[in-house]
């Protein structure tokens, strides 16, 4: 069974930010990818975590 999909204001909780910020990033292609379920953003949890990762750290 799939996962259950992310809601903005869950990832908003998990990286930390405002949910407007997700919203900023997603106009500047940038941020987690989502999906469109009608009128509302949905995120996959691998997805977001795929997006983490693959940022690079800073010292």
């Amino acid at each position: 069974m799939a996962s259950r999909l992310w809601s903005i204001e869950d990832v908003s909780e998990y990286l930390g930010v405002p949910v407007q910020t997700l919203y900023s990033w997603r106009t500047r292609h940038y941020g987690p990818p989502a999906r469109k379920v009608g009128k509302y953003l949905r995120y996959k949890e691998e997805d977001v975590a795929a997006w983490l990762d693959s940022l690079t750290l800073s010292a």
